[in-house]
């Protein structure tokens, strides 16, 4: 198995490992059953033990990595029951910041006139990238999108809490994106979003982010049906 580290920046190589492995997890190169060893990860990485030891511990308390007898470990499968409970939290969570980011839009404001145009060029090569079929980058790209809104909220509790939810959501997200082809639908419900944000539909932004976020669950028998062994629960 071969894994490309993320880009080192000024991040230690425990954050970089962990990262990496949680991409990796997320985008399926690591398959929900699949037991890891850290000399084989580590050899990968071309790094020592030590950062993969410490990526474990993190990916272990989001769940996302099992530990079984003899200390062996594996990827978690996907629990319908966590991706329901975390789509349920995560939808809540949104929901109020976006409301608010569109009650407090102001065109006049620097800080929201740098944020259109970040998110318009955001969006933009969110648009390619599902052109492209290039899931990966397209997933990144959602991500992006959602954190920079709910940066503009300016709390940096909800945006550590729903980072961490993702992890079992986005499992699922990449699967469905890869399997039933949703890029284009998504691209355009962001674009519709941006602009009940930009002005200030608070009503707006509620009912399209309750379609946005809560399709997952439509989602899920027909990929449990293809996939078994991927999922528990």
């Amino acid at each position: 198995m071969r894994l490309s580290q993320s880009a080192p920046g000024f991040r230690n190589l425990g954050a970089q490992a962990y990262e990496t492995l949680r991409e990796a997890i997320i985008t399926l190169q690591l398959e929900p059953g699949q037991t890891v060893m850290e000399t084989e990860l580590a050899d990968s990485l071309h790094i020592s033990r030590t950062p993969i030891r410490d990526a474990f511990h993190l990916l272990i308390s989001e769940q996302l990595i099992e530990v079984l007898p003899q200390r062996t470990k594996k990827i978690a499968c996907i629990s319908e029951l966590k991706v329901k409970e975390s789509s349920f939290v995560r939808l809540s969570l949104e929901t109020s910041a976006f409301k608010l980011v569109a009650k407090q839009w102001d065109t006049l404001d620097h800080r929201y006139i740098k944020a259109d145009k970040e998110i318009n060029n955001l969006l933009r090569e969110q648009s390619e990238a599902a052109a492209e079929q290039d899931i990966v980058q397209f997933l990144r790209l959602d991500e992006v999108f959602h954190e920079r809104v709910l940066q503009l909220a300016g709390n940096e509790t909800l945006l550590e809490v729903v980072y961490h939810m993702r992890g079992h959501l986005n499992r699922l997200r990449f699967l469905a994106m890869k399997e039933l082809v949703l890029t284009k639908s998504l691209v355009q419900e962001h674009f519709e979003l941006f602009d009940c944000l930009k002005n200030r539909d608070e009503a707006g932004v509620l009912q399209l982010l309750e379609r946005h976020l809560g399709k997952l669950n439509s989602e899920i028998p027909p990929l449990r049906e293809k996939f078994p062994h991927y999922f528990i629960d």
